[in-house]
């Protein structure tokens, strides 16, 4: 699967935003630090900057999601863009047309942008592959395999609270191999150059061979796991993608895994929480720890809608550049 260089104009400019592997770290801090920019919009009276006006974005999702597509189109209109949210339930594609049939006629109607959540892996690099040259592709999420917008906000939240990645101890509980954003965490957070991850489950969710493929040290016992830890994200169990029965019950689950105020003790001192949410209280993670003083699990969501409008604000530009060096102007482009 093309990662980098399929996500790159001639030029290194970001085009689409697809997976974090195979991007620099220079790449990544310039996200960071233009998300930081945008989190001022949210305070001000008029919660819109014109950076993408006259483009449409089409929010193309084929599973279901409230807290992703939500930001995303947020951050869409925050840009002064013009969103199209797709039903997919009841569009075309699911009486029979064909993905890329659908692809077209959203072009067709002058789409500058796809926003794309789909069950299958690679789902979003087939679309960018395939889509016009002048549209640009962002991944909300495909399968098991990438979430780069959720893997970014929350590198940006750790950076808000922790400055610098290179002492940073960060570790990463639970379903680890069903996991997307777990893989777009480890991609961000090696990448930013962070001194160690963790990751921490049972044998059953934890991917073979993950020290080496992933860069991570792994861990089944929990305490073990998270002592002296600067950072504890906590992962939703992810019972819609296991095709076997991989834990014996929730309870049991939670008796090992769940982040308890009493386990969080042996982190440090100064440690944050963190969820990618939707949060399973008494699953993961017990009601005194997401609602405590380190959590910074809504910090989180307000901090996607920043990353969101960095990453899409990029993408834009990109596509803006090469108008200009085609000689066309945004109203010929759209017209």
């Amino acid at each position: 699967m093309k990662t980098g260089h399929q996500q790159l104009d001639g030029q290194g400019n970001l085009k689409h935003f697809l997976t974090i592997e195979g991007l620099s770290r220079e790449l990544l801090v310039e996200i960071l630090d233009r998300a930081e920019g945008f989190l001022g919009v949210t305070q001000q009276a008029v919660k819109k900057v014109p950076l993408c006006r006259g483009k449409v974005v089409a929010n193309l999702f084929f599973e279901t999601s409230t807290r992703t597509r939500t930001t995303f189109e947020l951050a869409a209109k925050r840009l002064s863009a013009d969103v199209l949210n797709l039903n997919i339930s009841t569009s075309a594609t699911a009486k029979g047309e064909t993905l890329l049939d659908t692809l077209r006629n959203l072009e067709s109607m002058q789409v500058d942008m796809f926003v794309v959540r789909h069950a299958s892996s690679g789902a979003a690099h087939f679309i960018a592959a395939h889509a016009a040259p002048h549209v640009s592709v962002i991944n909300a999420g495909d399968g098991r395999y990438s979430h780069p917008t959720q893997g970014m906000l929350d590198m940006f939240t750790i950076r808000r609270h922790k400055g610098d990645f290179s002492n940073l101890r960060v570790a990463i509980v639970g379903d680890i191999l069903h996991s997307r954003v777990a893989r777009s965490q480890i991609l961000a957070l090696n990448t930013l150059g962070a001194a160690e991850v963790r990751v921490i489950g049972p044998r059953t969710l934890i991917p073979a061979f993950a020290e080496e493929a992933l860069g991570v040290r792994v861990f089944h016992d929990l305490r073990e796991g998270i002592r002296n830890v600067d950072v504890v994200i906590m992962l939703r169990l992810q019972r819609e993608r296991m095709t076997n029965a991989l834990l014996p019950s929730e309870h049991e689950y939670f008796q090992l895994y769940g982040l308890t105020e009493e386990r969080l003790g042996v982190a440090h001192p100064e440690a944050i929480v963190m969820h990618p949410g939707p949060i399973n209280r008494g699953v993961e993670i017990e009601s005194q720890v997401a609602d405590g003083p380190r959590s910074v699990i809504l910090e989180q969501v307000t901090n996607g809608i920043a990353i969101r409008m960095a990453v899409m604000s990029m993408c834009i530009g990109t596509q803006n550049i090469a108008m200009q060096a085609d000689g066309k102007t945004d109203g010929e482009a759209n017209g």
